[in-house]
């Protein structure tokens, strides 16, 4: 099993933003010393008490200088929030830069607030998505290309630099809704995965769903589905509890009060945000360590995530090292330390 770090690059504690960058880089570069085979960096913008990665991109170039051999991933590019073209023109001098080490990470994020705040009509969203994917194809087919949809229009455009890695960097989508899923296996996508609304039995129906409308579409191979999920191991059970509960509990309350204020959305079944909203507020931490995280020392993360190896069927996880922002800087790096020494060779 494949295993990656998820940054945030997260805003804690009144830390200034440089501190936050400085923490999100030596965690990387620690992942990288440690053997863990990825990093993947998300993407927010307008929510000053959340992150700092509105451009992760450029973050992922700055990290490509700093290492060596680690995949840099994005989890995800939000399409609809920029020209492709540019995406495209992007994500090449990054794979350039890192030597074929950066992966694709697309979708089209679920937060109203980052579309009011560029003036997209989050109702466009999908048809956005579906024209800038075209691009991005057209972009990294090595041609000179031309387009023309409703959103976008390309003229006689050519990628310069381009892509290091042929046809271009492996291209995962992210997933929630049961749409998504078959929406991304008939695409011959490969896919992420979150623990957030529903838990792991409503996962493992959309990760089968997944791989059938795999098949049905013909596309060759096992395609391959990775999940992002908090992990913290501790130097104890009862350690790992007393240090990761708070910080855990912020943060799935946080996430809650997130999804309510986006008000209804399509693609999120009965009741829409709100119910998935209110199933999180009402989260208890037996529920949030049982379905939403795994928390233990590492002999009980061997099984909890061997367990869901098996259950969900996936081939790696994100691990969220600091989700909710409340671990110490210290505790974030024992956290990733114990999981790549300990917990890592184990499940190999």
């Amino acid at each position: 099993m494949e295993f990656g770090l998820f940054l945030e690059f997260g805003v804690r504690n009144g830390h200034p933003a440089g501190d936050i960058f400085r923490e999100g880089f030596a965690l990387t570069e620690l992942a990288e010393r440690l053997g863990l085979q990825s990093v993947w960096l998300a993407e927010f913008h307008f929510m000053p008490d959340r992150s700092v990665l509105s451009s992760p991109i450029a973050v992922a170039a700055a990290l490509a200088t700093r290492t060596s051999r680690v995949r840099i991933g994005m989890a995800v590019y939000v399409l609809p929030l920029v020209h492709p073209l540019r995406v495209a023109e992007e994500v090449a001098t990054v794979d350039q830069i890192s030597n074929g080490r950066f992966d694709l990470g697309i979708g089209r994020s679920g937060f109203l607030a980052q579309y009011r705040g560029y003036d997209i009509d989050y109702g466009e969203s999908e048809a956005r998505f579906d024209e800038a994917l075209e691009v991005l194809k057209g972009a990294f087919a090595g041609e000179r290309f031309s387009y023309e949809g409703r959103y976008y229009r390309v003229r006689d455009a050519a990628l310069m630099p381009p892509a290091h890695q042929k046809p271009h960097p492996p291209m995962y989508m992210a997933a929630t809704s049961a749409a998504t899923f078959v929406k991304v296996a008939r695409l011959g996508l490969p896919l992420f995965v979150g623990l957030r609304g529903d838990g792991l039995e409503p996962l493992a129906a959309n990760i089968r769903s997944y791989r059938e409308t795999w098949a049905e579409a013909g596309h060759p191979g096992r395609p391959q589905v990775h999940l992002r999920v908090p992990v913290y191991a501790g130097a104890t059970p009862q350690a790992a509890v007393a240090e990761a509960r708070p910080t855990l509990v912020y943060y799935f309350e946080r996430q809650a009060r997130l999804i309510a204020s986006q008000g209804a959305r399509p693609g999120h079944g009965p009741g829409g945000a709100a119910a998935i909203a209110a199933r999180l507020a009402a989260l208890t931490w037996d529920d949030i360590r049982t379905h939403y995280a795994a928390v233990g020392s590492s002999d009980q993360l061997v099984e909890t995530l061997g367990e869901w190896r098996e259950t969900l069927d996936i081939d790696g996880v994100m691990i969220e090292t600091n989700p909710g922002n409340g671990l110490t800087e210290t505790q974030a790096a024992d956290n990733v330390s114990r999981i790549a020494e300990e917990i890592m060779p184990a499940l190999a």
